[in-house]
């Protein structure tokens, strides 16, 4: 038997007869049950959830009763019964379905109220055993949410307790539930679902070697609001679970800009030790200086100094609580978001007097080894293991006639993990622990040199004595001698460019000591 399209569903109002009502979020469960009664709704429901009404002193109607066959297996089976679906499932418009529930005995259900068992809740904190895990994974209720939604052109389907105020304000004021009511409802069902199963896939990656999926469904939750994108004109949201790492306590509300750059932001300060302190300033994404010092002040003041003017509006990310020395040093100037595991009392005092301030603490690094990315392209999207090595002690070699001294191997190892961090081709000079120039996303990587030594040069900095770090290899030795002409004396880079033994001649040439690390940090 064919279907009818879309445009030929009906599209009047309904008003609920019968609700199978099976939750596990008991949130405003009982005074949803009594405003269905008030308007002679049938509740049918499962276990807790008919405890939870019949405590409330409403009349139940047992799933049991109405399938005439007990729950089994620990309560796995109760809902999965051809005269719960038969009920959902049909069209009451076509006379057809009407005739057949009417021999089979069966009533419609037109509102079906289920939201599923806690799955994510129950693995997120970890040491949750596979037994306990595969439990909590619901079967029968996401089949009654995609039947009820399959079919919401008869049925309501309400999937959160967010929804119930809404639609009892529908129902108390037209007496029916709308055509657009129900479709919007059905959207949010199947969002429902795919975020659960999505969540139950990722559990079961987790439990082996990271696998790029076949077919990647995202399934993330809305977890905010955005006035808009990138730019007014362009609508956004953001999704995921962003209050597990960060927490904006001070000022308004985030924006689209805000996460890109503290996402990128915390990235980076994720692969510097904790117990070290270290500043990283953004500006649209891009770092305007990094360092790490004995103090977090001292190290705000060594990043700051890389680039005096790009900071103004930027992020400042710290990678300890902010005390008052440094809240003074950092109040200094206008700043978007300042960023930190914690803020001291009289720090939180001062920085607080500014309204247009953003504060947001650090509750959880992205460290995950386990993570992938993804990033939408023509046609679909691009997924990627996250790349959250920064540097593989085994892979390091150095080429050159003259090793590196102590110092300036501590300054390499510290230019890598920054150059990870900043857009291809990615040049960044250091020395003291602190970025000296920075060169990113140019076309060449002798230009991203160049603008890497024009800031330095515009900031009053020097490049005699740094190193310098490259995120892939050096394609020519013109690089090579250019960062030697301009005062580098030691360079770390990927190597296994089919140049190689061209670009160790040149900084043999100069005296430059070079580091191959066999490990590429492309980022665009």
């Amino acid at each position: 038997m064919s279907l009818k399209p879309l445009s030929s569903l009906p599209t009047h109002s309904i008003k609920p007869k019968r609700a199978l009502l099976s939750v596990s979020d008991k949130t405003g469960i009982a005074e949803l049950g009594q405003m269905l009664h008030d308007h002679g709704v049938e509740l049918i429901s499962t276990g807790g959830t008919a405890k939870a009404l019949r405590d409330a002193d409403l009349p139940v109607t047992d799933v049991s009763e109405i399938t005439q066959f007990e729950e089994c297996l620990d309560g796995r089976v109760k809902t999965l019964h051809p005269v719960i679906h038969a009920g959902i499932l049909a069209r009451t418009s076509h006379d057809q379905d009407m005739a057949e529930l009417n021999r089979l005995k069966i009533e419609p259900i037109e509102l079906v109220v289920v939201n599923l068992y806690p799955f994510e809740s129950t693995v997120a904190g970890g040491g949750v055993t596979p037994a306990i895990a595969t439990e909590h994974i619901d079967i029968g209720g996401p089949t009654m949410v995609r039947a009820s939604a399959k079919n919401f052109a008869h049925v309501s389907i309400l999937t959160s307790p967010k929804q119930y105020e809404g639609f009892a304000e529908e129902l108390n004021s037209s007496q029916a539930i709308s055509f657009n009511t129900r479709r919007r409802l059905a959207r949010k069902a199947f969002e429902h679902t795919a975020a659960y199963d999505a969540a139950i896939s990722g559990y079961f990656s987790t439990m082996e070697e990271l696998d790029i999926p076949e077919q990647f469904s995202a399934g993330i939750q809305q977890s905010g609001e955005l006035r808009y994108g990138e730019n007014p004109h362009q609508k956004a949201g953001v999704y995921g679970n962003q209050r597990k790492f960060i927490d904006c306590f001070h000022g308004k509300q985030l924006s689209y800009n805000n996460y890109l750059d503290l996402d990128a932001s915390l990235q980076l300060i994720a692969d510097f030790p904790a117990d070290s302190p270290t500043v990283a300033i953004f500006k649209h994404t891009v770092a305007c200086g990094v360092a790490m010092a004995d103090t977090l002040k001292e190290a705000y003041q060594k990043a700051f100094s890389t680039d005096t003017s790009s900071p103004f509006g930027g992020i400042i990310c710290c990678n300890r609580p902010v005390d008052l020395e440094t809240a003074q040093e950092i109040d200094q100037i206008f700043t978007e978001i300042i960023i930190a595991p914690g803020f001291e009392d009289d720090a939180l005092e001062l920085l607080q007097q500014k309204k247009n301030r953003r504060l947001v603490k650090i509750l959880e690094l992205p460290e995950s080894s386990h993570d992938i990315t993804f990033k939408s392209i023509f046609g679909g999207a691009l997924l990627q293991e996250e790349n959250r090595l920064v540097i593989d002690e085994d892979k390091l070699q150095i080429p050159t006639k003259r090793k590196p001294t102590e110092d300036e191997m501590k300054n390499l190892r510290f230019s890598w993990a920054v150059v990870k961090h900043i857009k291809s081709n990615a040049i960044v000079y250091a020395s003291d622990l602190k970025t000296v120039g920075i060169g990113t996303g140019q076309p060449s990587r002798v230009d991203s040199s160049e603008l890497a030594i024009r800031k330095a040069e515009k900031e009053g900095l020097s490049i005699k004595g740094t190193v310098l770090a490259s995120d892939a290899f050096f394609p020519f030795s013109d690089g090579v001698e250019a960062a030697a002409k301009a005062g580098a004396t030691a360079i770390i880079q990927p190597g296994g460019s089919i140049r190689d033994e061209e670009v160790i001649k040149m900084a043999d040439k100069y005296n430059i000591a070079m580091v191959f690390t066999g490990l590429r940090h492309f980022r665009h």
